[in-house]
This record gives structure tokens, C-alpha cells and sequence, in this order.
């Protein structure tokens, strides 16, 4: 299915975009952690939302969920690992892949410390995605870099595919399959001139053509390195419009403060721009040259 509009991040900015989408009557797909999961759920006592003073985040994360669930709202599971930006937008969640007209950036504060040579090497070598680029590296040597509880599954799909697989992770996985070599590392490095050579554990280097960081969570510009950043966040104006056409962002990954009333504020101006943008995309007149534009339009 195509949808209106595809939200990354199932917190409160999130589903605020999801409610007024389907307000607006667009279909929309939110893909992210189950809300229980949300780091506000984890709140004791939130003093400083208008209208309930003292109230419990996760009771909080519960209504703002079952809004969303009660208005129509679709939910996906899953940790979003790539974005294609082309006639609308294409994002891999696991190997599940889903298609919008319009993408709304919501993933909260990606908090990702990267290895030495990760970013030199992205796209050369590095990846976040099995799915997306395992068969790029059939019959050639890989590492996984485990730091994600689906982690496992991805190595032995990479396995399936007849790569070399190593496994670095702190601990070895219970669901990693037998004959796929472990090293255990805390301390990882990514080395190559143009591409990559090596993962270098705690100072021993595994030679490989590809790495494949399995993190929880991808940041926004790493699935998307067109967007513009300022001061760590994604750049956005009063519409909560990003650098990049059709893509809009809101919440926590826009800078402060970090606080519930802002994300939900930003939430609800995201979706109506994109609403707008939707609309006025499909009032363009048709042209006999470049025959995409109907496609974004809902049936």
C-alpha cells in the first residue's frame, strides 16, 4: 500500500502527526518502537503538560496511542533502517518495506555515538541495513556489529545469503547460529582508504568488505543525508518543512526543549503542511513530459 504519509517514530510528536493526517483524511502509517517503549512512558509525574498537571507518562503514551488507534491510524513494529527518496519515499522497517507520498521525521533524540571511520566509510562499505545491501557482499567477508536485539536474525540472513559472516558484539547472542564466528569487543574502529578493509576489535583487525551496524535506532541524516542540521538537529522552518522536498520533522530530533507540549505542537504543524503539500501537488495540472505527479494523489 501507498500511504499519504509515513511518520518514523511512534512517540508523542509522532502520533501528534499521525491524528491530524487522519484528520485531514490521509492514510498513514506510523513506524517505531511499541509506546511502551517511549521514554516517556518511563516518566513518574509530568508537571508541565496544560490541562494535567501531575499525570503518569505511560498513562499519558496509553491515550495518546489509542487516539491515534481509534482514528484510524496503521502501526508498524520495527526499527526503520533505510529511506529511498524517490516519486515519494520508500523506508525499510526489518524486510518489510512500505511506500508514502510524504515522510514525517519523529524519532526523538537519536543519541548515537559512532565508531572511528563510520561516517568517512557510509556507503563504501558501511551499512545499517542487511535487507537493503546483503547481496551486494554475496561470497565476501562481513562483520556484524550487533547492538541491536534483531541484530542476530539479520547476521543469519547474511549467512543465507552466502556471505563470510563474523559476529562483534559484548556478549554473544543466544539466537546467533552455531557455526557463525563470534568476537567478542567493546572497542571498534572501521578502517579503509576508499572503502572498507577492515573492523578493528579491541585493536585486532578483521579483515571484511563490508560492516553492517545493527543499532536500535538510525539517525535521521543517516537515512537521509540531504538534510540540512543546525546545532545537531534537523533544520526545519515554521511549517516543519526539512532541506528535503515532501519531508518534514518534529519533536525532540528538531532541537529544544525537549518537551512534551513542543512535540506535540510540531507534530500537528507537520502534518498539516504536509497535508497542504499533498494537496497542492495534486492540483498541479498534468504534464505530458513528466507523468509522475498524478501518482502521489490519494484514490
Amino acid at each position: 500500500m501507498n500511504y499519504d504519509m509515513l511518520v518514523v517514530g511512534s512517540g508523542p510528536a509522532g502520533l501528534a502527526a499521525a491524528v491530524a493526517a487522519r484528520g485531514r483524511d490521509k492514510s498513514v502509517l506510523v513506524v517505531g518502537n511499541p509506546w511502551q517503549e517511549s521514554p516517556l512512558a518511563r516518566a513518574e509525574r509530568i508537571d508541565n503538560y496544560l490541562g494535567l498537571p501531575g499525570v503518569n507518562g505511560r498513562e499519558l503514551m496509553e491515550h495518546f496511542s489509542a487516539h491515534a488507534q481509534r482514528v484510524g491510524v496503521e502501526f508498524h513494529t520495527g526499527r526503520v533502517v533505510a529511506v529511498m527518496a524517490w516519486e515519494g519515499f520508500a523506508l525499510t522497517a526489518g524486510s518489510e518495506v512500505f511506500q508514502g507520498r510524504t515522510l514525517v521525521l519523529a524519532p526523538g533524540v537519536a543519541r548515537l555515538a559512532k565508531y572511528p571511520g563510520e561516517a568517512e566509510l557510509l556507503g563504501r562499505g558501511v551499512s545499517y541495513c542487511a535487507t537493503c545491501d546483503g547481496m551486494l557482499y554475496r561470497g565476501r567477508a562481513v562483520t556484524v556489529v550487533g547492538r541491536s536485539k534483531d541484530a542476530p536474525q539479520e547476521a543469519n540472513y547474511l549467512k543465507s545469503l552466502g556471505c563470510q559472516v563474523v559476529y562483534a558484539a559484548a556478549k554473544r547472542p543466544e539466537t546467533l547460529e552455531e557455526d557463525i564466528p563470534f568476537v567478542q569487543a567493546n572497542r571498534l574502529e572501521i578502517t579503509g582508504a576508499q572503502t572498507v578493509t577492515a573492523l578493528v576489535a579491541d585493536g585486532a583487525p578483521i579483515p571484511c568488505s563490508g560492516v553492517f551496524i545493527l543499532r536500535d535506532a538510525v539517525a535521521p541524516t543517516d537515512l537521509l543525508p540531504q538534510l540540512e542540521t543546525r546545532e545537531n538537529a534537523i533544520r526545519v522552518d515554521r511549517s516543519m518543512s526539512t532541506s528535503v522536498p515532501g519531508v518534514f520533522a518534529a519533536g525532540d530530533c528538531t532541537g529544544g526543549p525537549l518537551q512534551v507540549s513542543k512535540a506535540v505542537g510540531e507534530g500537528l504543524v507537520a502534518a498539516l503542511s504536509a497535508a497542504e503539500y499533498l494537496d497542492r501537488r495534486c492540483s498541479e495540472p498534468v504534464s505530458y513530459t513528466h507523468l509522475t505527479l498524478p501518482t502521489i494523489c490519494s484514490v
